[in-house]
C-alpha cells in the first residue's frame, strides 16, 4: 500500500490549496478515505472523510464550509480542496486508509 500526498505549500490567509493523494496497492474504490492534519504540539485530527463511492462525506467543524473532499476512483486519487485558509489551518496534512498513512504534505498559512 502506498499513499502519496502532494499540493501543500505556502499560502496567504484567505487563499486556497488543493491537496491530492495518489493511492496504490489496494482496491481504492472499495475503501473510505480520510484526510488528517497535525500541527506542532497538537494531536493528529481528522479533517474529512469520504465513503468509497463518494456519496458520503463528513468534515471537522473547524473546516466545514471551507474544505471539500472528493475522489476520483478511476485515478485512485482523493483530493482536499481548501478555501478561505486561516493561519490555524497550518499543519502537515496526511492521507489515510485504515492503518496506512502517507508521508504528509506541509501547509503553511501566513502573510
Amino acid at each position: 500500500v502506498q499513499l502519496v500526498e502532494s499540493g501543500g505549500g505556502l499560502v496567504q490567509p484567505g487563499g486556497s490549496l488543493r491537496l491530492s493523494c495518489a493511492a496504490s496497492g489496494f482496491p481504492f474504490s472499495s475503501y473510505t478515505m480520510n484526510w488528517y492534519r497535525q500541527s506542532p504540539g497538537k494531536e493528529r485530527e481528522l479533517v474529512a472523510f469520504i465513503s468509497s463511492t463518494g456519496g458520503g462525506r463528513n468534515y471537522a467543524d473547524s473546516v466545514k464550509g471551507r474544505f471539500t473532499i472528493s475522489r476520483d476512483n478511476a485515478k485512485n486519487t482523493v483530493y482536499l480542496q481548501m478555501n478561505s485558509l486561516k493561519p490555524e489551518d497550518a499543519a502537515v496534512y496526511y492521507c489515510n486508509q485504515g492503518r496506512n498513512w502517507g508521508q504528509g504534505t506541509q501547509v503553511t498559512v501566513s502573510s
